[in-house]
């Protein structure tokens, strides 16, 4: 049984696997094939990026930063979760996908938009926008069933990359939190930060010495100039109302 299943493969699931992967909970993301940012032109409004970045580079970016957390990557759409007991939540779930294994997971955190039929069973309250529906949740992305989470757009949130990525994280925060994982924050602290005031380095956060930090740092660079060498022949998916 994984520890977190996550469902859609978009910047909110993905925020919140980079998190819950780092503290140790063996996560998988189901991603059903295509992020909504696959639409986007141009990422213009991302901190970080002065130019902007192309949103399908940036997509794969946050992908592969997600499975060098320790994520589990694995493309499907999910059509049911359903409890394996239903007068215990923390026996955890049953996460069926079309044509693929059944998974099992303690907690589940809905981030696909705007699919949230596989969650109906469970009793998870939905509220209707025009055509589509946005899940109930709490100010952490709780819904109203212990052990299931919505993230980014499918609980309400803002339509923008940079809100997803925030709520997905502050989601997989949430998750960290219920599962009883010690943590104080997801910090790469300085030689001595801790240690050197007498106190013991705190759970989640590493102290590295400042060979390690210059190692680091040549292999961030390294990997940055290596994914944006050459231009992405990638193009922006179309709205399907588009011919």
């Amino acid at each position: 049984m994984r520890d977190v299943c996550i469902v859609g493969g978009g910047v909110a699931g993905l925020a919140s696997a980079i998190f819950t992967a780092r503290a140790g909970l063996e996560t998988v993301v189901v991603d059903g094939g295509e992020s909504i940012l696959a639409r986007n032109a141009s990422l213009e409004n991302y901190p970080g990026f002065p130019d902007g970045v192309d949103a399908r580079r940036y997509l794969e970016l946050v992908r592969e930063q997600a499975a060098t957390a320790g994520a589990t990557l694995e493309l499907g759409r999910v059509s049911e979760v359903s409890a394996l007991e239903a007068d215990d939540p923390e026996a955890g779930f049953a996460v069926e996908t079309d044509g693929g294994d059944p998974l099992t997971a303690r907690r589940v955190v809905a981030a696909s938009w705007p699919d949230s039929e596989y969650l109906v069973g469970l009793g998870v309250e939905r509220r209707q926008a025009g055509s589509k529906y946005f899940l109930e949740v709490d100010e952490t992305g709780r819904t109203g069933v212990d052990g299931v989470y919505a993230a980014g757009r499918i609980a309400g949130e803002p339509h923008q990359t940079v809100v997803s990525a925030g709520h997905g994280a502050k989601v997989g925060l949430a998750v960290i939190h219920d599962s009883g994982t010690p943590f104080y924050h997801d910090w790469v602290a300085p030689e001595g930060y801790f240690t050197g005031r007498g106190r013991e380095v705190p759970p989640a956060i590493e102290e590295i010495d400042d060979e390690e930090r210059r190692s680091r740092d040549e292999r961030a660079r390294e990997t940055v100039l290596e994914r944006f060498a050459d231009p992405l022949e990638d193009e922006p998916t179309m709205h399907p109302s588009v011919e």
